[in-house]
């Protein structure tokens, strides 16, 4: 959509039949167009003469936004990355985002100092960085994120940033959450602070029942037969390092209890969902307190499934809205994803894949 700005994309949205305009979701698009401009500005000045030459103009401040779940914060970042015609821009769920941090801090070990080589390498990649669904829960993620964010506004990169949880409740029970508060006051200072403050969870809109989600005692064989029909009877040795119950050409089937509760973090979930684009889980226990690592995990494998448009198919012991034995944010979160992915929308939507990694 190059040349339209979000004002009039929302606009343009709302037109459609079938779409509900919203009044929260009107605020934000006016501050998201208030950023456009800024970034549209910047980038002229900086392609002129003067702006190359002799006057740095100022970079734009970022912008935060908060919330509760399925309100419309990613559709809203989505619509704001599209509508903006820059080159050096992106796009990226947190989750995969600390993913390759790591990655490259490890890959960067030989450097003096790899942090600042890292946000070096960001800086010269892009202008704009668009982070959904920021929410810190790793130690080693909160030690980095301090000096990294400091690191990437000193070097002009503009942030994005959308969260359910505002500034101050960021890593709330964390482990030394006293040195992650620096980056708390770092974000409330370079950004722009916005409650998206709707009441409506559109994910929740356009439900179907269609059988994608399954509680017992007949789960496992209807998805046998799912599964049979979708690939045609035809299977294909399981690739990966985790052990699989059936393969196909993008079809992957699990078990729970191998997929989240063995030593597995985000990296090996964006892995499968780079290279399938249906996975099928069978055996999701109800999340207690008692299996507090195993629903850590599953809402990793949530999040990135959800993020690259991987398709899912369980088994339930209760129905997903009754998932959590202990109701947070956290876990609001994770179920409205879940109630998405049943949604006609959702399914209809093209796999991401190896596309988006």
């Amino acid at each position: 959509m190059p040349d339209i700005s979000p004002r009039a994309w929302y606009q343009a949205t709302c037109d459609k039949a079938g779409f509900v305009c919203d009044d929260a979701q009107s605020i934000a698009v006016e501050e998201l167009e208030t950023l456009w401009r800024q970034l549209v500005e910047f980038k002229h000045k900086r392609d002129s003469f003067l702006g190359r030459s002799l006057l740095s103009p100022r970079v734009p401040q970022g912008l935060y936004i908060w919330g509760g779940v399925g309100r419309g914060k990613t559709f809203l970042m989505d619509g704001f990355y599209h509508c903006l015609s820059y080159r050096r821009k992106r796009r990226i769920h947190f989750h995969q985002f600390m993913v390759e941090v790591h990655a490259e801090m490890k890959r960067l070990s030989g450097m003096p100092d790899p942090l600042m080589a890292l946000a070096d390498n960001i800086a010269d990649a892009v202008r704009l960085l668009c982070l959904d669904e920021f929410h810190v829960d790793d130690i080693a993620d909160a030690m980095i994120l301090g000096r990294l964010l400091a690191a990437l506004f000193k070097r002009g990169v503009v942030l994005l940033i959308t969260s359910n949880y505002p500034p101050d409740e960021l890593y709330p029970n964390g482990l030394q959450r006293q040195n992650f508060m620096p980056a708390i006051e770092l974000l409330k200072h370079e950004l722009k602070i916005l409650h998206f403050d709707g009441n409506k969870d559109y994910r929740l809109l356009h439900l179907i029942r269609d059988p994608v989600f399954m509680d017992e005692p007949d789960a496992l064989m209807r998805m046998e037969a799912m599964f049979k029909r979708l690939t045609k009877g035809k299977e294909s040795a399981v690739a990966g390092n985790i052990p699989a119950l059936r393969s196909a050409r993008e079809i992957v089937w699990y078990d729970f209890n191998v997929l989240c509760k063995g030593n597995h973090d985000q990296s090996d979930y964006l892995g499968i969902a780079a290279d399938y684009s249906t996975v099928f889980l069978s055996g999701v226990p109800r999340m207690t307190p008692d299996n507090a690592d195993e629903a850590r995990r599953f809402a990793w494998l949530i999040d990135v499934l959800y993020d690259n448009c991987v398709k899912l198919v369980a088994s339930f012991v209760v129905l997903p809205e009754n998932l959590y034995e202990m109701q947070d944010s956290e876990s609001e979160r994770i179920v409205s994803r879940l109630m998405e992915m049943q949604t006609h929308r959702y399914l209809e939507l093209p796999h991401r894949g190896r596309s988006a990694v």
